[in-house]
């Protein structure tokens, strides 16, 4: 994990070297990434992507509401940024390596709602979660202007430039971290099936209360099974309502 003030840094170097193993296995046939060394195996690699990946229609909706999140996240940056400043040392935004299509790593961005050390502060924090997730509801990592900005969804706006570049999509699944990643096995790798979503199946069914991982890979999978760009919409709208109600804020 890295924390960024500036948003044009993007990108960080990344080096692949690819292996085959001769038996095709999770265990035995694996990509390396070198950034944190987290194997991704071939198999979820060379797995066919969803339908929704390819759809123009989805592209569109995803284009239009990045520039739209763009434009109020313009409007907003300098009280959210000098609200940041003011409450704790560190940088505005906050970057982090997550995991997207076909296991493609890329820097997920947000505005920082952590103490700038949350890093290293992790350990000291019980994991309330089950499986592969680290969730506390009541971290004491988080600064008050970053409850706040969770409570609203305000740190995640920095997320459309994300969508824009095509990393991620407005609605799809939870984008996983390189630590999740690491310990997949073989049913876990179908979420990256799609692009991660800004919101998804996820978000609307409550995240504050789902605290298992494999409920979380469940509804991930349902929401590919049950795609459709009409599918996308109705999330959309229900993830307006959530946050109008303050019902799914982590």
């Amino acid at each position: 994990m890295t924390l960024l003030s500036d948003p044009k840094a993007l990108k960080p170097a990344l080096a692949i070297t690819a292996f085959n193993h001769p038996k095709d296995s999770l265990s035995q046939s694996a990509t390396t990434l070198a950034l944190g060394q987290v194997a991704v195996p071939a198999v979820a690699l060379n797995r066919k992507p969803h339908p929704s990946t390819f759809s123009v229609a989805k592209r569109f909706l995803d284009i239009m509401g990045a520039l739209v999140g763009l434009f109020i996240l313009a409007v907003l940056f300098v009280p959210v940024a000098i609200a940041i400043k003011i409450d704790s040392p560190g940088s505005v935004f906050y970057s982090q390596t997550r995991y997207g299509l076909q296991g493609k790593p890329f820097q997920i961005w947000k505005f920082r709602s952590m103490v700038s050390d949350a890093d290293s502060l992790k350990k000291m924090v019980r994991n309330e979660a089950a499986g592969l997730i680290f969730k506390n509801e009541a971290d004491p990592r988080i600064t008050r202007v970053g409850r706040f900005l969770r409570k609203t969804s305000l740190d995640e706006f920095p997320q459309f430039w994300n969508i824009l570049m095509g990393d991620m999509s407005i609605v799809g699944t939870r984008p996983p971290t390189d630590d999740e990643v690491a310990r997949y096995t073989e049913h876990h790798w179908r979420r990256l099936d799609v692009r991660p979503g800004l919101t998804g199946q996820w978000q609307v069914s409550g995240r504050s209360k789902i605290k298992d991982f494999e409920q979380i890979v469940s509804l991930d999978l349902e929401y590919q099974s049950l795609w459709t760009p009409l599918y996308d919409l109705q999330i959309i709208i229900r993830t307006v309502l959530v946050l109008v109600r303050g019902t799914g804020a982590c």
